[in-house]
């Protein structure tokens, strides 16, 4: 099968490589195009546009920032005269209402749509082992669900389209709620000068243990947010999303809210391309050493 892959970032890269693992054929797209370079060498064709990586492929797979830049790559700066013929496979994270609103201007191009957002990182995308929610009609899901077992070993099947990207800004949102609870306590802990392994051997033995906290927790007692497999960057843009989502169905906001401006915080703070764990220089800065002679 020839893939159209636009957006080979931190996610693309792997998620390509495992297509042509496959023995699909790929024609790789980066706004960037140095990051699409290095899947040269897995036997990716390396094409400078949108319409270039669109051009005969039987499906092509988005993994962009955020909605305006697949508009961007599709619908603004590119020639894409229609998709007919071609699927579009959306598996970033955008709102449920943008995810519909591209189905109807990729169904004007007579093109056919549907969005698989996953869970996971880096080494899930590089192992296939990503958790893929698919938002599409069951006739889509039974003829895609092959090549989506590329990425993870089950897709699933979670309603039409906009369902599935409602499940993923659910799930990213308690990353960003989980991640903020954790740095909260563990600042606490380190300035009530309580030992840190006593801590989390109790915490990991009661029902408040989730796997993520180990997972940051070197990171926070280090400070160092280096190599990330998911910037602070990318999960404040999915917090604006889930805040203006959640609104619209009247739910009440302000915890996300406060969540959402320690993540600001963050990235003022200069760690937008750094781990999401750098939360904790949101809520636990380091203290100044008080000066004077």
């Amino acid at each position: 099968m020839k893939v159209g892959f636009i957006g080979t970032g931190l996610m693309g890269r792997p998620m390509a490589e495992r297509l042509l693992a496959a023995g699909h054929q790929v024609a790789a797209f980066n706004r960037t195009r140095e990051k699409a370079e290095p899947l040269r060498d897995s036997g990716a064709e390396i094409v400078g546009s949108a319409p270039e990586a669109v051009s005969s492929a039987d499906c092509v797979i988005l993994m962009v920032t955020d909605a305006a830049a697949i508009r961007e790559v599709l619908f603004q700066k590119s020639s894409i005269p229609n998709l007919k013929g071609c699927t579009v496979i959306q598996m970033g994270t955008i709102s449920p209402k943008e995810s519909i609103q591209l189905q109807e201007e990729v169904a004007q191009k007579k093109g056919d749509y549907l969005e698989a957002p996953v869970l996971g990182s880096i080494p899930e995308a590089t192992e296939g082992t990503l958790l893929v929610m698919v938002g599409s009609s069951e006739v889509q899901f039974e003829r895609w669900s092959g090549l989506l077992r590329c990425f993870g070993p089950e897709p699933l099947l979670v309603g039409e389209v906009g369902k599935a990207s409602g499940f993923k800004l659910a799930l990213n949102q308690l990353i960003a709620s989980l991640t903020a609870s954790f740095a909260l306590s563990l600042g606490f802990v380190q300035r009530q000068g309580i030992e840190m392994e006593l801590f989390m051997r109790i915490l990991r033995q009661s029902a408040l243990y989730a796997p993520t906290f180990d997972k940051k927790l070197k990171r926070m007692l280090d400070r160092d947010y280096a190599n990330p497999n998911f910037p602070s960057k990318h999960l404040f843009k999915d917090v604006a999303l889930f805040h203006t989502a959640a609104q619209a169905v009247n739910l009440e906001t302000i915890g996300i809210e406060a969540i959402h401006r320690l993540l600001e915080i963050t990235v003022e703070k200069g760690y937008a391309d750094g781990d999401y764990s750098a939360l904790f220089e949101a809520v636990s800065p380091v203290r100044q050493q008080a000066g004077g002679s």
